[in-house]
């Protein structure tokens, strides 16, 4: 398999450390959304991360589409999420509200990358901030409310590499918004993440290639 974008965007990574959790073999090509457009372009005209090609040439596209046809890879007790039930519904709320992060925290970096400051639309920051901090008052709310390690319990899950990967994110991008003072349980979370080894071996400081 060949696995497609850099490591500092949210959505490869959460790809990359299932990927590692499951055993799966695979090569990375990290490719910028920018630096590498025209590439992208010809495996997917969205142009965009991650992308994963599979061993028969067939490409998926979308973090959570991969990670569903990957949990088919495996064996039902090694999979990264329940395949039925409250707990599946429970973890597939939590992974979408965590991506539902990442994406608002990458288009509030792309506003201020991409615009000089007479063009940037307050407005819509300002949209975004309140967005992402109101998820993350959720999400801090849910994670309070579980005894386990994990999301789910003692077992990790897609819903804790979401959050894991979506909160080392948009600390990097927006160091000047993201005191975690207000979110301790989230911090603490985000810190078991990233002490494991599956997340440590797929670090890439962010940087934008434009």
């Amino acid at each position: 398999m060949q696995l497609i974008g850099q490591y500092d965007s949210p959505f490869v990574r959460r790809v990359a450390v299932a990927l590692h959790e499951y055993g799966l073999p695979y090569d990375h090509l990290p490719w910028s959304v920018w630096a590498e457009e025209a590439q992208l372009a010809k495996l997917s005209p969205l142009r965009r991360v991650p992308v994963l090609v599979l061993d028969d040439g067939d490409t998926l596209i979308e973090s959570s589409a991969i990670l569903d046809a990957l949990d088919e890879l495996v064996p039902v007790d090694r999979s990264l999420l329940p395949r039925s039930g409250p707990d599946r519904r429970s973890a597939l709320q939590v992974c979408a509200f965590a991506t539902g992060v990442a994406d608002k925290a990458v288009s509030l970096l792309y506003e201020h990358v991409l615009r000089v400051p007479e063009q940037r639309n307050e407005r819509w920051a300002n949209r975004c901030v309140a967005q992402i901090s109101d998820t993350l008052d959720l999400l801090e709310h849910n994670r309070r409310g579980r005894s386990g390690q994990w999301w789910l319990g003692e077992c990790l899950s897609h819903a804790d590499i979401a959050v894991g990967c979506a909160l080392r994110f948009t600390r990097e991008a927006h160091p000047q918004r993201s005191s975690w003072s207000a979110w301790p349980t989230l911090a603490a979370h985000a810190a078991a993440c990233e002490a494991r080894p599956t997340f440590q071996c797929v670090v890439q400081p962010l940087t934008v290639q434009l």
